[in-house]
């Protein structure tokens, strides 16, 4: 079992940059593919990046590429979602995710999901 916790969201203004963190419990996260998603309201919930085990693949939605970062700290059981250049579009719930390859996080089938952090961007 893994817990997920997201923090870092908040209220920044378009042009600004936020960093997300997720702390995942347990002793098995580096066995983990981590991802970030996002929802806002009344649209369906959108991949935004994704990141291999060892750090050694990344992988990002359309709206994320050029502007965010997924990064990891096995040692501290963290992933991170650096985001600069945000845009009022950017606004919506983050989630993270933990799963057990590649193909089931980036299909959105992620084993473990956390309770999401809000992130909103003013214009």
């Amino acid at each position: 079992q893994v817990q997920l916790v997201e923090s870092g969201g908040g209220l920044v203004q378009a042009g600004g940059s936020l960093r997300l963190s997720c702390a995942a419990s347990g002793r098995t996260f580096s066995s983990y593919v981590m991802g970030w998603f996002r929802q806002a309201p009344g649209k369906e919930r959108e991949f935004v990046a994704a990141l291999s085990r060892s750090s050694g693949s990344t992988y990002y939605g359309d709206s994320a590429k050029g502007r965010f970062t997924i990064s990891r700290d096995n040692a501290e059981n963290t992933v991170y979602l650096q985001m600069n250049s945000l845009k009022p579009d950017d606004t919506a719930v983050y989630y993270c995710a933990a799963g057990s390859s590649t193909l089931i996080v980036l299909g959105g089938r992620a084993n473990y999901w956390g309770q999401g952090t809000q992130v909103t961007v003013s214009s």
